[in-house]
Formats: C-alpha cells, structure tokens, sequence
C-alpha cells in the first residue's frame, strides 16, 4: 500500500518536473522525485541504494543545479 502513494508523489513530482513553470520549482519537483524514490528503495530493502540515491539525487544534483541555475539566469523560460 505504502508503495502506490509512493509511487503517486513520484508521478506528481514528475508532472511537477516536466510543466513547473520556473527552473526552480522544477529543481525543486527532481529533488523530491530523488527523496521519494530515496524511499521507494528503502521499503524494497536496499539500504545502500537508498544511501547513495538521497546522497547524489537530492544532495549534490540540486546544489549542482541550484548553482548552474543561480549563475546563468532563468532567462531560458520562455
């Protein structure tokens, strides 16, 4: 049961993802995506999976993101 909600906020952070309106919120959509697919692999007993994915999908990619995002501008949306 747990994994379909799971699996719910995953399919809405993707939605958020692909139609966010700024490059931030659609940062902000991955890294939840990242965080609940953290706990997606949690549940399927792959606690170093887990560790790995809440380490470089919500860590470092968003602050790797957030700084390219921060440098150059959202000037891309149009």
């Amino acid at each position: 049961m747990s994994e379909r909600i799971l699996m719910g906020f995953m399919l809405a952070m993707a939605a958020v993802v692909v139609w966010g309106r700024t490059l931030t919120v659609s940062l902000l959509g991955l890294s939840m995506f990242s965080m609940f697919l953290t706990a997606m692999y949690q549940l399927r007993h792959a606690p170093d999976v887990a560790m790995t994915e809440a380490a470089l999908g919500v860590g470092l990619t968003t602050l790797v993101f957030l700084i390219a995002i921060r440098r150059t501008g959202e000037g891309g949306d149009d």
